[in-house]
């Protein structure tokens, strides 16, 4: 269903209950003061009798007398009144009728009470009013059919029911035209979205917006942003990609050649050396690109406590092979009895990434027979060799994909500080890179961005 049909159901059931609810209040009030008024006029009218017989009866006979008629209801002395559904009557002691004003309407005798009551009077419902007088001598009576009272509810109730049911379509018309005027903002940013190239990842307008849609319209610019982001990274990886494939496949092929036109055994050797080696930098280059492919997909990493030692233990020991060709000394230093190293949130798969890169480039780069030291504080982790000190436009461009230095002996891709950088932004980290204390050397350190601290 709908937005717009559920507001209008919601409405069209709402509306009628609110107002059945207010009609019911509003009924009963009138109630209350239709009762009150009438209550009022008959024991007004019992005190004017009682005031009349103060200077006895104006006629005295042995039959209990009647008063004149009423008039009837459209005759010229009636006015608009109609006095048919009022009676008065009066007793004597000792319940002797001597005052009544209608014909076939009999209050009942209740010497004993005073007040109002309802009674039950020739098939129709009285309230009845008694009034004693100070001597006891006169009971006075003074009575009216109830219906007279339900009628004027009933009118009342008539006269705002009415009204209601005939403007009743005009409002549902008016309900429907509001919700979709309302709406319409939502039906144009529909409209706006059908109509929108796949590539067009502008943002949408918010001035003009209303305020109930300015958080969607902001949560879907955030997307269009991350979405472009997202893919002006996937096609720079992809034109980096073939840019850097093309090289080691064309260095391949031409090994290839120089294997399959070999002379001597002694050539053919050397070229499968040196086609081997090409296969091993290929398979780097695939490798690094795609970790790199899978820490900027977008994906959030797992959220666990990381244990170090193994992470360290497995990251060191694929860098070992290396390290004992070149023949690196591998070093870790932990941080003293009692203390924890760096404490951190994170995914453990991808850590290991981060610290292999970190020692492979630390091992490749630093002079053969040297020592690499990963040391783990508690504060941040560091990864230091003997290499020659960075210049201040190689620790500018490091991180850059693709970018190695000039005058590197070493195979590799040129991707690892990026994948580096990367991971360590995805866990609140920051990669820096500097020098030894004595100012030699190149240390890498990682610790927490200023928002994490």
């Amino acid at each position: 269903m709908s937005l717009q049909r559920r507001l209008l159901l919601y409405l069209l059931v709402c509306a009628p209950l609110v107002w059945g609810i207010a009609l019911y209040f509003s009924v009963t009030r009138a109630r209350l003061e239709v009762n009150e008024l009438f209550d009022a006029e008959l024991i007004r009218l019992a005190r004017q009798v009682q005031a009349t017989l103060g200077a006895g009866l104006p006629w005295q006979t042995p039959q209990a007398p009647a008063l004149p008629p009423a008039p009837r209801e459209g005759a010229s002395d009636a006015g608009a009144g109609d006095v048919r559904d009022l009676a008065v009557a009066v007793w004597e002691r000792g319940g002797h009728l001597v005052l009544f004003d209608r014909e076939g309407v009999q209050l009942p005798y209740r010497p004993h009470r005073s007040g109002f009551l309802n009674e039950r009077i020739a098939g129709s419902d009285w309230r009845v009013y008694y009034l004693q007088s100070f001597d006891g001598r006169w009971l006075v009576a003074s009575g009216q059919r109830v219906y007279e009272r339900d009628e004027l509810v009933y009118g009342l109730t008539v006269s705002q029911v009415v009204p209601w049911l005939l403007v009743l379509p005009v409002l549902l018309a008016a309900m429907a035209w509001a919700v979709r005027r309302a709406l319409a903002p939502m039906a144009q940013l529909a409209a706006e979205l059908r109509e929108r190239p796949p590539g067009d990842l502008q943002p949408l307008a918010e001035e003009r917006a209303p305020a109930e849609l300015k958080p969607l319209l902001g949560a879907m610019n955030g997307l269009f942003a991350r979405i472009e982001d997202l893919l002006v990274r996937e096609r720079r990886f992809t034109a980096d990609a073939a840019h850097e494939l093309r090289t080691p496949l064309a260095v391949l092929h031409a090994q290839w050649d120089v294997v399959r036109h070999s002379g001597t055994a002694a050539e053919r050797a050397e070229a499968e050396t040196k086609l081997s080696a090409g296969l091993d930098r290929l398979g780097r280059l695939v490798t690094q690109m795609l970790a790199l492919a899978r820490v900027e997909s977008g994906a959030q990493p797992t959220q666990a406590e990381v244990q170090w030692t193994p992470i360290v233990e497995q990251a060191m020991s694929d860098c070992l092979v290396l390290a004992e060709r070149r023949g690196i000394e591998l070093a870790c230093e932990w941080p003293p009895a009692g203390r924890h190293p760096l404490p951190l949130m994170g995914d453990a798969h991808l850590l290991t990434v981060l610290l292999r890169n970190l020692l492979d480039n630390a091992v490749r780069y630093a002079p053969t027979g040297t020592a690499v030291l990963l040391r783990i504080l508690p504060e941040c982790i560091e990864v230091e060799n003997q290499g020659a000190p960075l210049t201040t436009e190689q620790q500018q461009r490091l991180g850059e994909r693709f970018y190695r230095p000039d005058g590197q002996q070493e195979a590799g891709s040129g991707l690892g500080v990026s994948i580096v950088r990367r991971i360590a932004e995805l866990h609140g980290l920051e990669l820096r890179f500097g020098t030894l204390a004595d100012g030699t050397g190149v240390k890498a350190e990682l610790r927490f961005g200023a928002a994490q601290r």
